[in-house]
């Protein structure tokens, strides 16, 4: 029997009553999934312990739980039972949330408007080994890699710099002139001429309001 077609055993995680049944009703709705409801919990704790307890397939897993939280759930059950695959449906689609998450462990990520088919949908693609994030969540994420890798670059062209170069930097983010640059550090006012033009080739940009707001966003100035 291929995974496709075998029983693929769920536990359900919400500390609300109504929304488990409503994840159920949704999953036991096609007779042709090959899903199995093997739990239901009502906070964190409970479903890390039915986790360990049932080692289901895949854990649907609310974030906002009493007791434990689902992050931390997630990440208990990620380390206790690695072959479950964690499937977060939450009201939050906040970047912070869905990489947070991610990092617990989760290999997907749906908000509680997803539409019953998408659910049914991530559910076999988690357990398959593939992903399934809405599109709302993917967005969140974009967002954050995007900020990350800037930040990233931000870090290496920084690290391009010379102790002497990075001094300048700061001391032009301060509003320094480069006489007084000069003064400071015992160099001529054409060094730091140079150094200048160094900088501004080196990172890319043009202009004292340029370098300022880049010493400001690497938090050096």
């Amino acid at each position: 029997m291929t995974a496709s077609t075998s029983v693929i055993r769920i536990l359900i995680a919400d500390d609300h009553a109504v929304v488990r049944e409503g994840i159920r009703q949704v999953l036991l709705s096609d007779e042709r999934a090959g899903f199995e409801v093997v739990g239901e919990a009502s906070n964190g704790r409970e479903a890390v312990e039915l986790a360990r307890a049932l080692r289901p397939d895949v854990v649907i897993l609310d974030l906002t739980m009493p007791e434990l939280s689902g992050l931390d759930a997630a990440a208990s059950i990620r380390e206790d039972v690695p072959d479950a695959s964690i499937l977060v449906l939450s009201i939050h689609d906040h970047e912070e949330y869905v990489v947070q998450s991610v990092r617990a462990g989760a290999q997907g990520y749906l908000r509680k408007d997803s539409t019953p088919a998408e659910l049914r949908s991530a559910v076999r693609a988690i357990h398959e080994g593939g992903s399934a994030f809405s599109a709302p969540v993917v967005r969140a994420m974009s967002s954050v890699i995007r900020g990350e890798q800037a930040e990233h670059g931000q870090r290496d062209r920084l690290a391009s710099l010379t102790p002497r170069e990075r001094g300048v930097l700061i001391e032009i983010a301060r509003g320094r002139t480069n006489k007084e640059i000069a003064a400071q550090f015992g160099i001529s006012v054409r060094t730091v001429e140079s150094h200048r033009e160094t900088l501004m080739r080196k990172l890319g940009m043009r202009g004292a309001a340029a370098l300022t707001r880049f010493a400001v966003d690497c938090g050096i100035a």
